[in-house]
């Protein structure tokens, strides 16, 4: 995602920017025409460079009382930072407009972002749009760029892609990175322009050469998957990992699999959950996920159940399926927690709810043994048929067992025909054993020896002890052709199916 740039870049008059979370920390050094305003400004950025920023202050508000704009400037960006005065987000709006209403550019930048955050003045997107818009029209970048944003979000305008469109181009043709990932992105969702994967690519491109990490982990993304780039998972790699080091959770996270892998790279476990660490320590949902199969698999790092449970327990926090049903998981086995039934019901609703099919059949079984939860077998058929409908063998099987014994539903061959065949069809041996039980009886379909002795054949060979037994039962009742002709059925099922 993208968000709005929070301070301007260094224009021709920035020497540096110490940055924080909000605001960059921009000091103007252009001398003013006036000797004597100029000494001051001057004093003052002697002082910030000495880190003395009470006096830095006292003499930015000498200047700056005079009409120098640079220092009024700098005043404003020291009264946001709370640096050399309290924080004060008025004094600061106010500073930026002083220097605004003189024309300078990087605070009409600063004084739009104020307003459409709200930050020491009222939010305002219209005076947020005037202001960018003064900046944009002198050609200054990130004022380009986040009108472009305001276009493409409706914030104070009607949304127009169009409009955005025109504005990220203004910025990114002079190198202004975010506007040029933006506009990748653009091409790569065909918003506002007709869908293109090679001008996706182009954009990333030069974004991600001027060292935008974001741009950096989108590029490898695309090599990853050869859009609008041929597919090179060496240079996927080498994309993530310029973006993973510049701290990129995303990146990090990538670079993670790729080592467990060994896509693009050597296969290194440990280097896999180290790159996992890192982006989980920043609250990647999916890295403290993939952490916690790491220790409970002992891959890259000593198993322990205790710190499976603990990175488990931070990815369901924030709501991940695959955590959450893992975490329920390891209550009901007793793993790295004492064994908690009700928490385990808990923990597999929370990922069900997701519609996570293992949480679901896992649910379903809970409320068909009344384990942790009062036994229910609506409930239980409820959440069966939901895991079923997504393709899920076990809920598919146990439906058919409902069906086929009439258990919180009324007994219906048919059905359970219908439901075993999906499950065997994907292998599930005991659905490919009830299959061959309804061919041989005739419930639900008609008897046929063949057909039922296809699929004890097929369960057998899988190594399934009942469709042995049944297999070595059911011959003993055809001819010789009938099981040359069960077996030759079942061969052709195992050559489509067992690839």
């Amino acid at each position: 995602m993208m968000y709005l740039s929070k301070s301007p870049r260094k224009s021709p008059r920035a020497i540096s920017a110490l940055r924080t979370a909000g605001l960059a920390f921009i000091l103007l050094v252009l001398p003013m025409p006036l000797p004597v305003l100029a000494g001051d400004f001057e004093d003052g950025m002697q002082f910030i460079l000495a880190k003395d920023y009470p006096k830095a202050v006292e003499s930015f508000k000498k200047a700056g009382a005079q009409g120098n704009a640079d220092a009024q400037f700098n005043l404003g960006v020291l009264y946001s930072q709370g640096r050399g005065v309290p924080q004060d987000h008025e004094q600061a709006a106010n500073w930026f407009r002083k220097a605004a209403e003189q024309g300078d550019v990087p605070a009409e930048s600063m004084l739009g972002f104020l307003y459409l955050k709200g930050q020491g003045v009222k939010q305002d997107y219209q005076q947020a749009m005037f202001w960018y818009l003064r900046a944009a029209e002198k050609g200054y970048a990130i004022a380009q760029h986040n009108l472009g944003v305001m276009y493409a979000k409706g914030q104070g305008v009607a949304q127009d892609y169009q409009k955005a469109l025109s504005w990220y181009l203004k910025a990114a043709d002079q190198g202004h990175a975010p506007a040029q990932a933006i506009l990748a992105f653009m091409y790569l969702k065909g918003q506002g322009v007709e869908q293109d994967d090679k001008q996706a690519a182009s954009w990333y491109q030069k974004a991600a050469e001027g060292g935008y990490a974001e741009a950096q982990y989108a590029l490898g993304v695309l090599y990853a998957k050869g859009r609008g780039v041929p597919q090179k998972d060496q240079e996927a790699v080498s994309w993530y990992r310029k973006a993973a080091e510049q701290g990129n959770p995303d990146a990090q996270f990538n670079l993670g699999i790729s080592y467990a892998a060994g896509t693009g790279i050597a296969q290194d476990d440990q280097q896999a959950t180290s790159w996992y660490l890192k982006a989980a320590d920043q609250g990647n949902v999916k890295a403290q996920f993939k952490l916690g199969v790491a220790y409970a698999r002992g891959r890259g790092v000593t198993q322990n159940d205790y710190d499976a449970v603990t990175w488990y327990r931070k990815a369901a926090e924030q709501g991940y399926a695959p955590a959450e049903f893992n975490l329920g998981t390891m209550y009901a086995t007793g793993k790295g927690v004492m064994p908690d039934d009700h928490q385990a019901v808990s923990w597999y609703a929370k990922a069900a709810e997701q519609d996570d099919a293992d949480a679901q059949y896992n649910l379903g079984v809970r409320y068909d043994t009344g384990r942790g939860v009062a036994k229910d077998d609506q409930l239980a058929l409820s959440w069966y048929r939901q895991a079923a409908d997504q393709g899920y063998a076990r809920a598919q099987y146990s439906l058919g067992v409902k069906y086929d014994n009439g258990q919180g539903v009324a007994q219906d061959y048919a059905q359970a025909l219908s439901w075993y065949r999906k499950a065997a069809e994907q292998g599930h041996r005991g659905a490919q054993t009830n299959l061959g039980i309804l061919y041989y009886k005739g419930n639900g379909v008609k008897k046929d020896y063949v057909e039922a002795d296809k699929w004890f054949s097929i369960a057998s060979a899988g190594g399934y002890e009942d469709a042995k037994e049944n297999r070595e039962l059911m011959e003993k009742l055809m001819t010789p052709v009938q099981v040359a002709e069960a077996q030759r059925l079942a061969d052709e099922w195992a050559k489509v199916h067992q690839k």
